[in-house]
Parts: structure tokens; C-alpha cells; sequence
């Protein structure tokens, strides 16, 4: 594994060209921040009725339709959902593809998947911070940052690495490591990881752990605090150090707990399904799958997100944390901002 810094990027190479980057969401806007504020020449592309429109422009950025954008761009960033990605590739950007431009994706599920196959003459890249958005903006606004992925999908001019390598050091990339690796790698383990660990498989657990207490005849509150609340302990040591470093903050016997019982919920058959799943990413099938969705409505999709939404542990949730009023300061989401 290659990994790069700040002192590997030539800046020069970037600061000669004009960076669109279309969306502002979660992504689309650290990244136009941090561009800006390392001193690029940045434009956002938007549809007319974006709701981020107003939020960019009050943050001091140049804001135009995304063709108009893509036009005018010498390095053009597609920070916009996947399900969106191919639709707005096809009416906004392609038709302002010129040779030897930069086409950059925050995450690499349309070229990886082929919902996007940019023409032979173009430059193709990927930046992808190994974080939220409001992460990578929250950190570089610290003098700090969130480690990118970055790869190259065709490279016409011969420099399409070295320009990727200082896009990502220009978004704060470079100050926690710049990891070189490839769009099938990125888009497989990202799917893989949000699906089966850090969102799919921690929200289930969490659920059923809630669900456990609860029927036993354990009050909501404390159901709440014990399966939820102190993830947040437990996910930070971990962060800071891993899972020796969690063993050692906590006690012996929750320790003991751990490596005793923590096989006994994932079992072998959770891998089993883990592999699953991990060949419904690599197949494609996936993939299809979320489009399809997409394109019928997201009808299975609203249904499931409305009953997330409507069980117990929101409900119980959002009253423990009214108690709790220091949660909302300095949060990293701020939607009238974005």
C-alpha cells in the first residue's frame, strides 16, 4: 500500500486550473470549502431548484447551473449521489467533456459499475475521503484531516495521478495520508463495510439489543443508554487506538464479557452471510438492484426508512437527549448551512 502526504503533492498542478465540483451535499460541500480556503479557484454546479444553492452562495462560493460549471471547469469533481450520478453525468457533463479535462468521483460506484463510461479522451480519477463530508470539513477547519483514497481510472495527459494526489492534499487529504488504490477496491469495501459493519450491521445490532432489554421487561431509558447512547465511548476508543486499546479502558469484566460472548452474536453464520453479501457487491447485483429501486420511486426504501424512523429508540432517544442540551453544541451537521 502506497500512502502519501502533503510534502508528495505538487500544488501548482492544481492552482492552474478551474475545479468544478457538482452537489453540494455532504461531500459537495467540504470539498468546495476546503478548495477554496487552500486558496483554488472553485465553481459549484447545481440544478435551478437546488436547495443548496443559497447555502453555497452564502458561504462564499461562485454558483452556477452544473453544465455551465462543467463547461468552465478544467477539473470537473462528481460529488452527487450514485443514484443521481448517471442521469446528471448524461444531461450536464458529458456534453461539456472536452479532451483532456479531469473527471474526478468522490466515490467510484458509477465507473466501477459502468452507470457512467466517460469517453476514451478524458482524464478519470477519484478522490475519496475515508469519511462524512462533514467530517472532511470539520478537520481541515481544525488544521486537520481525513484520510483519502485516491485512484486513476484513465489517465490521457500523463499527470492524472499527480493532479488527483493534489486534489485530495487540497481538501486536507494530505495531512492524514493519501492511500492509493483502485475504483473496483474502493467501491467493494465501501458497500461491503457500510452494509454489513458500520451502518446495516450496527444498526441492527443496536436495534435488537434495545428490542432484547425492553422485552424483558427493562425500561426504554436504560435499554436506550446501554445499546446506544455509549456506543460512543466504546467507538471512540477504538478509534483512538483499536480494539486492544478499548480492552484496555475497560474493566475486567467487561473484558471477559467481551471475548466470551461477542462470538456467540456473530457467529459463523453472520460471516456466512457477511460472504453473501460481499458477492452480491462484487457481482453487481447490488448495484442493479439500488438503481432499480431508484428508478421505481423508492417505495421498499421509504417504507423501511419510515419504520427505522417510528421505532421505539428514536422516540426514546430524542427525549433522553433534550435532557442532554450539550449534545447539540458544536454538532458537525447544520442543515441550514450543509
Amino acid at each position: 500500500m502506497k500512502v502519501f502526504y502533503d510534502k508528495d503533492a505538487d500544488d501548482n498542478l492544481l492552482r492552474s486550473k478551474r475545479i468544478a465540483v457538482i452537489g453540494y451535499g455532504s461531500q459537495g460541500h467540504a470539498h468546495a470549502n476546503n478548495l477554496k480556503e487552500s486558496g483554488h479557484d472553485v465553481i459549484v454546479g447545481l440544478h435551478a431548484d437546488s436547495k443548496s444553492w443559497k447555502k453555497a452562495e452564502e458561504a462564499g462560493l461562485e454558483v452556477t447551473f452544473a453544465r455551465e460549471a462543467a463547461e468552465k471547469a478544467d477539473v470537473i469533481m462528481m460529488a452527487v449521489p450514485d443514484e443521481l450520478g448517471p442521469s446528471i453525468y448524461k444531461n450536464d457533463i458529458e456534453p461539456a467533456l472536452k479532451d483532456g479535462k479531469y473527471l474526478a468521483f468522490a466515490h467510484g460506484f458509477g465507473i466501477h459499475f459502468k452507470k457512467i463510461e466517460p469517453p476514451t479522451g478524458v482524464n478519470v480519477f477519484m478522490v475519496a475521503p475515508k469519511g462524512p463530508g462533514h467530517l472532511v470539513r470539520s478537520e481541515y477547519a481544525r488544521g486537520r484531516g481525513v484520510p483519502c483514497l485516491m485512484a486513476v481510472h484513465q489517465d490521457v495527459s500523463g499527470d492524472a495521478s499527480a493532479v488527483a494526489m493534489a486534489y485530495a492534499s487540497a481538501i486536507g487529504g494530505g495531512r492524514a495520508g493519501i492511500i492509493e488504490t483502485t475504483f473496483k477496491e474502493e467501491t467493494e469495501t465501501d458497500l461491503f463495510g457500510e452494509q454489513a459493519v458500520l451502518c446495516g450491521g450496527l444498526t441492527s445490532l443496536i436495534q435488537a439489543g434495545f428490542e432484547t432489554l425492553t422485552e424483558a421487561g427493562y425500561s426504554p431509558e436504560m435499554a436506550y443508554f446501554e445499546c446506544l447512547h455509549e456506543m460512543k465511548l466504546i467507538v471512540d476508543l477504538l478509534y483512538e487506538g483499536g480494539i486492544g486499546n478499548m480492552r484496555y479502558s475497560i474493566s475486567n469484566t467487561a473484558e471477559y464479557g467481551d471475548l466470551t460472548r461477542g462470538s456467540r452474536i456473530v457467529t459463523d453464520a453472520t460471516k456466512a452471510e457477511m460472504k453473501k453479501i460481499l458477492g452480491e457487491i462484487q457481482s453487481g447485483q447490488f448495484a442493479d438492484e439500488w438503481m432499480s429501486e431508484c428508478e421505481s420511486g423508492k417505495e421498499n426504501f421509504k417504507r423501511l426508512e419510515s419504520e427505522g424512523e417510528r421505532h421505539q429508540i428514536e422516540e426514546v432517544g430524542a427525549k433522553l437527549r433534550a435532557m442532554m442540551p450539550w449534545l447539540s453544541q458544536n454538532t458537525l451537521v447544520n442543515t441550514a448551512k450543509n
